[in-house]
């Protein structure tokens, strides 16, 4: 596969999860799974060591990425079938992508503003998970909520997957967002406190990284448009002798 695309959907996994819908939860979400309390993920309960902590968060946490993964690698599935089935390849199917991309990346940037991508879609549920199965269940209906901060990133991630060649392909940029998404979320869950802080410090650059994300969706639309991703993994490959 491509490295442009890759690092694309890997970039985008990152900026979903320095979104102001998801980092900001990121402590809810690590609190809910894991049974614990704020206190208890800070560290502030006596008897709460870091070790202790670890055991604790870091399985369900790691059920709850694989929970989300599974959604999203079966949605890059069948945005690649679908895509082969409209139109076989076809080169009209690639300049939509790349529009419908630029679109999502002129949204996030705030140039134009798609009313359906402010409309959210969350699964509520007042009872936490008692067992990794449970964890598993939420990462999933974590992956079916539609915000309007991470809609248009894994809107355009799953266009590009509309363009793959084949349905693996597909699934292997999914993958590859939702490492980006879930691995910062691991991290996560081995220092809430840290995140916590961060948190706080980070907000100020929130709309930076909205920006940017925005600015990186209307590049690789134009490249998708322009059927320019061969091209640019080409170009690029002339880096990976020095990294050898």
């Amino acid at each position: 596969m491509d490295s442009v695309p890759v690092l694309a959907a890997a970039a985008a996994g990152v900026l979903s999860f320095l979104s102001p819908c998801v980092l900001p939860l990121v402590p809810g979400y690590l609190s809910f799974v894991s049974g614990l309390s704020y206190a208890d993920l800070a560290g502030e309960q006596s008897g709460t060591g870091p070790r202790s902590l670890v055991r604790a968060v870091m399985p369900s946490a790691g059920v709850f990425v694989l929970g989300f993964t599974t959604i999203f690698v079966a949605m890059g599935a069948s945005a690649t079938t679908l895509g082969r089935l409209l139109l076989g390849g076809s080169p009209v199917l690639t300049r939509i992508a790349g529009a419908v991309i630029i679109l999502f990346g002129l949204h996030i940037i705030g140039v134009i503003r798609i009313p359906l991508l402010y409309r959210e879609k969350r699964i509520h549920t007042e009872t936490a998970p008692r067992t990794l199965l449970g964890s598993y269940a939420v990462g999933m209906a974590f992956a079916f909520g539609w915000t309007p901060c991470i809609g248009p990133i894994l809107g355009g991630v799953l266009t590009m997957a509309a363009t793959r060649e084949t349905v693996t392909q597909g699934m292997a940029l999914l993958t590859v967002y939702s490492l980006g998404l879930g691995v910062p979320f691991l991290v996560a869950a081995l220092g809430v406190n840290y995140v916590l802080a961060f948190t706080a410090r980070f907000r100020r650059h929130v709309r930076t990284v909205e920006i940017g994300g925005g600015v990186l969706l209307v590049l690789v639309g134009l490249l998708v448009f322009a059927d320019k991703m061969t091209w640019l993994s080409q170009q690029l490959s002339f880096f990976r002798r020095f990294a050898i």
